[in-house]
């Protein structure tokens, strides 16, 4: 009964494509073996050594000796090569075995239509069909694929490069062999003195920049958005224009010109605050001030995101709940708390975690106001207003600390992913969402 499903089957395991010339599928049989004999000719030299390097990485290391009486330099094993290279040969091997099991999936449902007696699809009928009802996932595969090898594949070698003693001055290729060494450099980061001390320190600071940098920005908009949108003010357009312009204009340049306006010695602010007599404020030198500082800046720049989100929250909220607030006697604060602010926050919430994810990883104001300054004798490789991201820049660009480096990116993930999703699916949008679906 199931004759032709079997065989056609037991074809396509041996090899791709024999299910579908069994099943005389003749140019998709002749399409699957073509691209079997090629990932043959690819795999066979190259698959071994692939999972080699990755289980090694490596182990010889690039020497001088004498050949023919003259000393020359020996290339030696790359262990940052071969754990790419491996990387990329396992990811097209992963793809092939998706492939070989679609083929053997195909040929078995081809074999089983031909037990019921009907006829096998030609090639002109399957290019239709994929064209037709597989067109959307046919389109999907180039930026899928994108994604594995620019996204995914990055990902993935990042995190195996924290489980290695990948860092200078010892242990960097082709001079020296990098080795596995599991969760040692967790290890080091928690508890050795040098390492713990600074990682604790700009932690703290990280998360209490991303909740004052996100209480700001978001209430600040809030704020302005409220006053814009009262009854009374006349150049609504005008005011909102006005407020929007520091976002307008890139940050790069916002940054550069905050960066002159608070320098200590020759900024228009501490000169004009010395015309009062008052002296000169150390905005970017000292750690204090230096912390205030990007905080009021990045208010500058983040009140006029929150200030456009919430005024169109603002509009969309029913007139008749405010009427109905006026027939009750509510006062203006009463009306603003009983109906504005939980309609604003329950539109906005999902939006208001984004941006204390954002900001914990907000790499840009401070590497252009501060550049993680000023120092701190205490900490290694890092700045009094370093963020976890600007210290994982300067230990991996400035500092070849690319395993310490890539520890932080881990807890950097570890702690946006389990603060987003904890706290999203317990708003109220997410959960109303639910019961609608």
């Amino acid at each position: 009964m199931n004759r032709h499903r079997n065989t056609a089957a037991v074809l396509s395991v041996l090899f791709m494509g024999l299910g579908q010339l069994y099943n005389r599928q003749l140019i998709k049989g002749l399409i699957l073996v073509l691209l079997e004999a090629a990932a043959l000719a690819y795999f066979v030299p190259n698959l071994g050594t692939a999972v080699w390097g990755v289980a090694t990485l490596g182990e010889n290391t690039t020497r001088m000796e004498k050949i023919n009486g003259l000393t020359q330099q020996v290339a030696g094993d790359h262990s940052i090569f071969l754990l790419i290279n491996g990387l990329i040969t396992l990811l097209i091997f992963a793809i092939f075995i998706v492939i070989y099991v679609m083929n053997v999936k195909d040929a078995t449902k081809t074999g089983a239509a031909r037990d019921r007696g009907e006829s096998p699809a030609n090639f002109r009928k399957t290019l239709a069909y994929v064209l037709d009802r597989n067109f959307p996932h046919l389109l999907l595969t180039l930026p899928g694929l994108g994604i594995l090898f620019l996204t995914i594949m990055p990902i993935l070698f990042m995190i195996l490069l924290a489980f290695t003693n990948y860092a200078a001055p010892n242990h960097i290729p082709p001079a020296k062999l990098v080795d596995w060494v599991g969760f040692e450099t967790f290890a080091n980061l928690l508890t050795m003195k040098t390492w713990s001390h600074t990682f604790f320190g700009v932690f703290a600071w990280t998360l209490i920049w991303a909740v004052v940098a996100t209480v700001t920005t978001y209430f600040g908009g809030l704020l302005v958005a409220l006053l814009v949108e009262q009854k009374g003010v006349r150049f609504k357009k005008l005011w909102r224009t006005i407020f929007i312009l520091p976002y307008a204009i890139p940050q790069l340049i916002s940054m550069l010109i905050m960066k002159n306006l608070f320098n200590g010695q020759f900024g228009p602010i501490n000169q004009y605050l010395s015309y009062f007599g008052l002296g000169g404020l150390p905005w970017l030198t000292d750690p204090l001030w230096a912390k205030v500082t990007v905080i009021v800046v990045n208010m500058w720049v983040g009140i006029p995101v929150s200030m456009v989100l919430i005024m169109g929250v603002l509009t969309a909220i029913p007139k008749d709940l405010y009427e109905a607030a006026d027939v009750d006697g509510a006062s203006a604060y009463q009306k603003f708390r009983i109906v504005t602010l939980p309609f604003v926050l329950f539109s906005t919430a999902p939006i208001l975690i984004t941006q204390f994810a954002g900001n914990i990883n907000n790499f840009n104001i401070i590497f252009l106001l501060t550049g993680g300054d000023p120092v701190n004798g205490s900490y290694q490789y890092a700045g009094s207003t370093d963020l976890l991201v600007t210290w994982l820049y300067k230990l991996s660009l400035n500092n070849n600390q690319f395993n310490m480096a890539s520890a932080i990116g881990i807890i950097i993930f570890i702690l946006i992913a389990s603060f987003s999703i904890y706290n999203y699916r317990r708003t109220k949008s997410f959960k109303e969402e639910d019961m609608i679906q």
